[in-house]
C-alpha cells in the first residue's frame, strides 16, 4: 500500500521557519517528481514548489521563490520542504503529492499527482 505522509507543519510567529518532509512507504519517491500544495479550505489548490526525478530541476511557485527550498534525501526515501520568512498569508494546509506519469513541468496542472499525502497544517500567526 502506497503512503505519503506530511509532518513538521504547527504555528510559527512571522518570520520565522518551519521544515515539512514528506516521507513515503511502498514507493519509491528517488525517481520520481515530487511536488508540494497548499489548500485552503473551500479554496484551489496552489502549486508551491516541485523537484524533479533526477534532483536536477526544481520548480518555485513566484509567491514562495527565495524563502522556500525543496530538496530530497533518498536514503529517507523523503523529500522537505524548508520554509523561511514565513508570512500569515502562507497559512494553509500543505500537501506533498508525485505523479509516476507527469513531470514537474505539468505539476501546476490539475489532475497532476497519482499519490497524495494528507495534508499538514502550517499557520503563521502572532
Amino acid at each position: 500500500q502506497v503512503q505519503l505522509v506530511e509532518s513538521g507543519g504547527g504555528l510559527v510567529q512571522p518570520g520565522g521557519s518551519l521544515r515539512l518532509s514528506c516521507a513515503a512507504s511502498g514507493f519509491s519517491l528517488n525517481d520520481n517528481p515530487v511536488g508540494w500544495f497548499r489548500r485552503d479550505p473551500g479554496a484551489r489548490r496552489e502549486p508551491v514548489s516541485c523537484i524533479g526525478k533526477r534532483d536536477d530541476i526544481t520548480y518555485y511557485s513566484d509567491s514562495v521563490k527565495g524563502r522556500f527550498t525543496i530538496s530530497r534525501d533518498k536514503a529517507q526515501n523523503t523529500v522537505y520542504l524548508q520554509m523561511a520568512s514565513l508570512r500569515p498569508e502562507d497559512t494553509d494546509v500543505y500537501y506533498c503529492a508525485t505523479d509516476r506519469f507527469h513531470g514537474c513541468d505539468l505539476y501546476h496542472v490539475p489532475g497532476w499527482g497519482d499519490y497524495w499525502g494528507q495534508g499538514t497544517q502550517v499557520t503563521v500567526s502572532s
